[in-house]
């Protein structure tokens, strides 16, 4: 049904094209590559080039990773106060992103919470003594720490897998990688515990605020996974 549907649509375009010389429009590219994913296009494609379908292809994979990517969540602050959080971090050196956002909410009733406050921070500057104190930690214990994290990875058929991967800190050693269409606390839980079966020097876990790492997940990876 695919490869018959392929062929109409090269059909359709040869006869517009006997009536008017015209370019394919992005509509016919995108279904013509939506259809060869089914079957084998080559002995079917007859108005293009291989080279010229297969460009088509990465056109559509861009322009689907562009959609993927699109910014989401809040919207920026208003100039006004990204410029009065810098000049308030810039007047208060030892002051962290939570003092700066509690000043906010107390003076002047403006409700921004600390992580939105160190998003408009000059990058790579730790404010206040938490963030010393954060460094110190994770030096002083980076080979038993362990970082995780999902990434995703789109096929060339436009299918959305993602990839968890565990690595220790202070050898950046990937110490376990696996891939789901998926992904559920369940499924993280066994992982950790596939890496974290035998013995090892590992205490710590760091992961992001994604809802994947929930808190079940966490006093799961205490009393089973981590031993503590």
């Amino acid at each position: 049904m695919a490869e018959n549907l392929f062929l109409r649509k090269q059909l359709a375009l040869f006869q517009e094209r006997k009536a008017k010389r015209r370019r394919t429009t992005a509509a016919i590219r995108l279904a013509m590559v939506a259809f060869a994913k089914f079957f084998d296009w080559r002995d079917a494609l007859v108005i293009v080039k291989p080279e010229t379908f297969i460009g088509w292809h990465r056109s559509a994979f861009k322009m689907f990773w562009r959609w993927k990517s699109r910014k989401r969540g809040r919207p920026t602050l208003p100039k006004d106060l990204r410029d009065l959080i810098r000049h308030m971090a810039r007047e208060n050196p030892t002051w962290g992103e939570g003092r700066i956002a509690d000043e906010l909410s107390l003076k002047l009733g403006i409700r921004v919470s600390s992580r939105t406050v160190g998003k408009y921070l000059e990058r790579g500057k730790p404010r206040g003594n938490s963030g010393r104190r954060w460094t110190t930690f994770v030096r002083n214990h980076a080979q038993a720490i362990v970082a995780c994290d999902f990434f995703v990875s789109v096929t060339s058929s436009f299918r959305v897998l993602y990839v968890f991967v565990a690595m220790e800190i202070g050898s950046r050693r990937i110490l376990h990688a696996n891939v789901t269409a998926h992904p559920t606390a369940e499924w993280t839980i066994q992982q950790f515990r596939e890496f974290m079966a035998f013995e090892h020097p590992h205490r710590f876990v760091i992961h992001d605020r994604d809802t994947i790492f929930s808190a079940r997940l966490d006093s799961e990876l205490k009393a089973s996974v981590c031993g503590c």
